[in-house]
């Protein structure tokens, strides 16, 4: 009879993305997962497979995250511009802040892995389409409830909103100030407009 897992599988996964996150997938070694995760090798590969299989779980997790973020500041109560607002100087507070110096962990994947990893890039595009789509329903019930013209393309502002927020935090990486983040939010309010 196995025995039971003695941890939590989600909360590995967690301290595993943030191994991945710190420095990179290809330069994470096993032993940094070990440490990172509390777990030893055998129980890690038990659990999850190899390093590969990790890492796509740890990016499917963050698109969860993002995904959940994305969708919470969205169906606040407020005007969608107000909404998008908020959840985008909330954003720039954490960049500015300092833990999100450390870039967008999709875009970090992308950038490191997409180009030659058939796998990380397939899972990569799945979680970006994810919060598009989140972006696009709330685009959806903006323009139902009236607060962005009837012709808005809805589909297109959405694809935008992924591409702004992921140059956000890629410019909030290279240690841009709060003014210059700032300046690229109101640019991207103004698509509602």
């Amino acid at each position: 009879m196995a025995r039971p897992r003695e941890f939590d599988a989600e909360a590995v996964v967690d301290r595993a993305m943030q191994v991945f996150w710190a420095k990179g997938y290809e330069a994470a070694s096993l032993d940094d997962l070990c440490e990172g995760t509390g777990l030893n090798r055998s129980s890690l590969y038990a659990a999850f497979g190899d390093k590969h299989a990790l890492f796509l779980q740890t990016i499917e997790r963050y698109g969860d995250r993002a995904v959940t973020r994305v969708a919470a500041a969205l169906s606040r109560p407020l005007h969608i511009r107000e909404a998008l607002a908020a959840f985008l100087a909330e954003m720039i507070d954490q960049i500015v802040a300092g833990p999100g110096r450390s870039g967008c962990f999709i875009g970090n994947c992308a950038a490191e892995v997409a180009r030659h990893d058939r796998a990380a890039a397939a899972t990569v595009r799945r979680n970006l389409t994810r919060v598009e789509a989140t972006f696009r329903d709330a685009l959806v019930r903006a323009t139902t409830r009236g607060e962005l013209p009837p012709h808005a393309d809805v589909k297109a502002l959405a694809r935008f909103l992924v591409a702004g927020t992921q140059g956000l935090r890629l410019v909030g990486k290279t240690g841009a100030g709060r003014d210059v983040l700032e300046d690229v939010a109101e640019v991207m309010l103004r698509c509602l407009d």
